[in-house]
């Protein structure tokens, strides 16, 4: 169908179908627009675009294929169990296959957190990127769950260092700029649901920053956590959002906060 005038394409698809039916569409990638498959949300409609429906074939990926075009593929990363040699990395790179010899990832989640991870199949891409990231990247959040009554929002602004035994601590002395902004969404004695910004992404930067506010990623042995309930790294990337540098255009990709984490907070 052609569109009349300019608008987003969930606004288009919230006019034909419920809202229920419109995410599933674009989360089972049956939308395209100019033939082309298109997952966002947020996609800009112009008049003249062509938008189609089809049935899309299931991905042979054990995970969400969250976009997907010739130059990009962003996957919903679960986390990965500690023994497990298969990593995301590999498993996307054998998805790909001979079409893109190279895959590039861009960024990182720790192992056991799990949500948004892009990869980059044009090399010319993933060095433009690569050098001029905080130019490009417009936004990174994640949902974690934390020990203990959290409460309010505020910002958390040092330096990270590593240690030979490869753990991040705060320094007042060299390191890299760290900074997070956070905001508790639910919380009870135990523990808190909160929302998590970065303005950067330093290694850990996440699990040393909530560890210093006495508040650890629930399962987080490593800084200082004494609950598992979750049996899992209680972090989670929601949200991931660039400028492409040569489209110009805004791309983001979402996932939902797992139903555990919810869960685990307003049981107690």
């Amino acid at each position: 169908m052609k569109i009349v005038n300019d608008q987003i394409l969930m606004d288009y698809l919230l006019e034909n179908y419920n809202r229920t039916k419109a995410k599933n569409l674009l989360k089972y990638k049956e939308v395209k627009v100019n033939g082309k498959v298109i997952t966002q949300y947020d996609y800009a409609l112009k008049a003249g675009d062509d938008v189609s429906f089809s049935k899309s074939t299931p991905s042979s990926l054990p995970f969400e294929i969250i976009y997907e075009d010739d130059e990009i593929i962003a996957i919903n990363k679960p986390r990965t169990a500690k023994e497990s040699k298969r990593t995301a990395y590999m498993m996307v790179k054998n998805y790909v296959g001979k079409k893109h010899e190279q895959l590039y990832l861009v960024h990182r989640l720790d192992q056991d957190t799990s949500g948004v991870l892009m990869f980059v199949k044009n090399k010319k891409l993933y060095e433009y990127l690569t050098h001029h990231w905080n130019d490009c990247v417009t936004m990174r959040s994640y949902y974690g769950v934390v020990e203990g009554k959290m409460i309010g929002r505020g910002t958390i602004d040092n330096y990270l260092a590593e240690s030979r035994g490869q753990e991040v601590y705060i320094t007042k002395k060299g390191g890299q700029r760290a900074i997070t902004h956070y905001e508790a969404i639910v919380s009870n004695k135990r523990c808190s649901l909160v929302h998590v910004l970065l303005d950067t992404g330093r290694k850990n930067q996440i699990r040393v920053h909530m560890a210093s506010l006495h508040h650890p990623i629930m399962g987080d042995k490593k800084y200082g956590a004494r609950s598992n309930e979750l049996k899992r790294l209680a972090l989670h990337a929601d949200t991931f959002s660039f400028i492409h540098p040569f489209t110009h255009q805004k791309m983001t990709f979402t996932t939902a906060i797992p139903d555990s984490f919810e869960k685990v907070v307003k049981k107690h």
